[in-house]
């Protein structure tokens, strides 16, 4: 499976929550309209992760859309979910390519030109880029300019993803650049109405922010 939409792409973050709280918040981003779904767990055994994550997967699945698994390819190929995220310090692209086949999503996090070059020439299909803002998450940031996002999605011609920190309030800063869209954690799952919070951030994309991004493609 190689079609995908990253428009608005929903990262989820578990912690704080029931696992019943946080299925629920899930499904209602889906309700919502996000267009992409990486399932992120960075303290869970394996089996705790393909436990969830098949729930996870059941409901994506419901919607039709895609499910992404946070660096581990091997729960990713058990749970069949669509795609792995892999970050600088995971397996390389090339050798997740060689065992999980053409037809897997395979997603990267990169936060330099050259990374983002070796990344598309691995044979990435999409590209994480940030933190464009400190982050809330428990996943280490280092920060990256608007300047650097602008020049990689100039730099390769896969989708490019912007992440860090973003919400509804400061998305215009990526205006005028490239991009496919934009990857958020806590402004939807931290929300008080997750569904409606998703369905802002996707109309601001799709009319506010994509459209314009994506006219500098073909300028």
């Amino acid at each position: 499976m190689k079609n995908f939409d990253s428009t608005l792409y929903f990262i989820t973050d578990s912690t704080g929550w029931t696992e019943e709280e946080f299925l629920r918040r899930v499904e209602e981003a889906l309700k919502g309209g996000a267009t992409l779904v990486q399932l992120r767990e960075k303290d869970k055994s394996t089996r705790e992760y393909m436990a969830l994550g098949e729930k996870v997967h059941k409901l994506t699945k419901a919607y039709n859309v895609p499910l992404i698994i946070d660096d581990r390819i091997d729960v990713a190929m058990a749970i069949e979910a669509e795609g792995v995220h892999l970050g600088q310090s995971d397996m390389p692209i090339s050798a997740a390519r060689k065992i999980l086949g053409e037809d897997f999503i395979i997603g990267a996090t990169t936060k330099t030109v050259p990374q983002a070059l070796e990344a598309y020439e691995q044979g990435a299909d999409y590209l994480g880029v940030g933190a464009i803002y400190p982050t809330t998450t428990k996943v280490k940031t280092v920060l990256t300019s608007t300047e650097t996002l602008d020049a990689i999605c100039k730099a390769v011609p896969i989708p490019v993803n912007a992440i860090g920190g973003l919400n509804k309030t400061n998305i215009h800063v990526l205006e005028g650049i490239g991009i496919a869209g934009i990857c958020v954690v806590s402004a939807i799952m931290k929300a008080d109405n997750p569904k409606e919070e998703t369905e802002i951030l996707l109309r601001q994309c799709r009319t506010e922010l994509v459209r314009k991004m994506r006219s500098q493609i073909f300028r």
